[in-house]
C-alpha cells in the first residue's frame, strides 16, 4: 500500500485527541503537510512531527521556492540575451548599403564592434535587472520585511544620484555616444585641443594618444564635440601658386590631367574614391594666383594623397615650362612657379 494512503488511513482513524495533537504540531491549518502529518501518523509524536516540520519540511519547501525562481530567471536570461543578439547581429547585417563598395570596405568591422559592444551592455542590463529582481523575490520568500529595505535603498538611491552626478553624466554620454556611434577604437578624433587616435572607450572615460605618444584619459560627460577624421571619407585639399602671367585654363587643364592620371593609376585608384576635382582660383595674392584641386579619399589617407598630388603637380607644371607650354616658367624650392628671366635683347649690344 502506498505510505501516503496508509498514512491518510491511520489519520482517519485517530482519535480527537491525536488529531488536535497533529494540529498543534503542524499547525491549524486544512493542509498540515505532507511531511509533518506523515511523521505523526507513523510516530504519534509531536516532537518529531514538529522537527520535521522546522528541519526538513519548511527548508526544503523553501529551497524548492528559491530553486524555482531561480530557473526562471535564467530561463529569462537566456531569452533575453537570444533576442539581444539576434537584434544585434541584424543590425550588423542591415548596417548599410553593401552595394557601396567604400561603405562595406570601412565600415563592416567597425558596425560587428559596436554591435558587440551594445550586446554587452544591453546584455548586461538585462541580466542585472532579471537577478535583480529573482534577489528582491528570495529575499521575500525567507521572510525579510522588503518595505524598510525598500525604503532605505530609495533613499539611498537618491543620496548617491546627488553624489555621483558627474558618474551618472559619464556613463549616460557614453551609452549615447555608442548609440550614435560618434566614434570609436582606432579612429583619430580632436576632442578640444587634443587630437589623437582612440585607443580604448568605456562607459565613462575616452582614452587617446596623440601624435607625442601621450595617453590622454577623457571622461565622456565632458566632452561637449568631438571631431572624427576617420568616418565615411577624407578629403585632400592642394593650393598650388602659379605667376599671374600664366594662362589660367591651361594651367586648370594641366592640374586636372595630372590628377585624373594619378587618380587612374592602380595604386592609388582604390585609396581616392571619387574623381579628383579642380576648384580654380582660390585665393588672389601680390605673388600670384593661388589654385586648388582636391581628391576624396579613403580616411587618414588624405595627407599620404595630398603629398604625392603636390609632387606631381610641381613636376607636371615643370614639365610645361621646360616644354615652353602654356606654363613656362622656372619653378622655386617652395613649388611655385616663377617666371623665367628673358633673355638679352641682341639690339642692346
Amino acid at each position: 500500500m502506498h505510505p501516503l494512503v496508509l498514512a491518510a488511513g491511520l489519520r482517519s482513524a485517530a482519535s480527537p485527541q491525536q488529531a488536535d495533537s497533529l494540529y498543534e504540531a503542524c499547525g491549524r491549518t486544512q493542509n498540515p503537510g505532507i511531511a509533518c502529518r506523515l511523521a505523526w501518523d507513523v510516530t504519534h509524536s509531536t516532537t518529531a512531527a514538529e522537527l520535521t516540520k522546522v528541519y526538513f519540511a519548511g527548508p526544503a519547501q523553501l529551497a524548492i521556492r528559491i530553486a524555482y525562481v531561480l530557473l526562471i530567471a535564467v530561463v529569462l536570461r537566456l531569452i533575453a540575451h537570444r533576442a539581444i543578439g539576434r537584434i544585434t547581429s541584424r543590425a550588423t547585417r542591415n548596417g548599410g548599403d553593401a552595394t557601396d563598395r567604400t561603405h562595406a570596405l570601412l565600415f563592416r568591422e567597425r558596425r560587428q564592434q559596436r554591435a558587440a559592444a551594445l550586446g554587452a551592455i544591453l546584455s548586461n542590463a538585462a541580466s542585472l535587472t532579471i537577478f535583480g529582481i529573482a534577489t528582491v523575490i528570495i529575499i521575500g520568500d525567507m521572510g525579510l520585511n522588503l518595505a524598510p529595505v525598500l525604503a532605505s535603498a530609495g533613499v539611498l538611491g537618491v543620496a548617491i544620484g546627488f553624489g555621483a552626478q558627474n558618474l551618472v553624466q559619464d556613463f549616460l554620454a557614453g551609452i549615447f555616444m555608442l548609440l550614435e556611434d560618434q566614434y570609436g577604437v582606432g579612429d583619430v578624433i580632436s576632442v578640444g585641443h587634443t587630437t589623437g587616435t582612440v585607443e580604448g572607450v568605456s562607459l565613462r572615460i575616452t582614452r587617446l594618444r596623440d601624435v607625442n605618444g601621450v595617453v590622454w584619459h577623457i571622461r565622456n560627460g565632458t566632452i561637449r564635440k568631438a571631431g572624427n577624421e576617420s568616418q565615411g571619407w577624407a578629403r585632400a585639399v592642394v593650393d598650388f601658386p602659379i605667376p599671374y602671367h600664366h594662362d589660367i585654363p591651361g594651367v586648370r587643364q594641366t592640374m586636372l590631367s595630372t590628377a585624373d592620371a594619378m587618380w587612374r593609376d592602380p595604386a592609388w585608384h582604390e585609396i581616392i574614391i571619387e574623381e579628383p576635382e579642380v576648384w580654380g582660383v582660390q585665393e588672389l595674392s601680390s605673388d600670384g594666383v593661388t589654385m586648388r584641386v582636391t581628391a576624396r579619399t579613403l580616411p587618414l589617407r588624405q595627407w599620404e594623397v595630398q603629398r604625392e598630388l603636390t609632387e606631381r603637380l610641381k613636376l607636371a607644371l615643370d614639365a610645361g615650362a621646360i616644354n615652353g607650354g602654356s606654363t613656362a616658367g622656372e619653378t622655386g624650392g617652395s613649388g611655385a612657379v616663377v617666371p623665367a628671366q628673358a633673355p638679352p635683347d641682341p639690339a642692346a649690344q
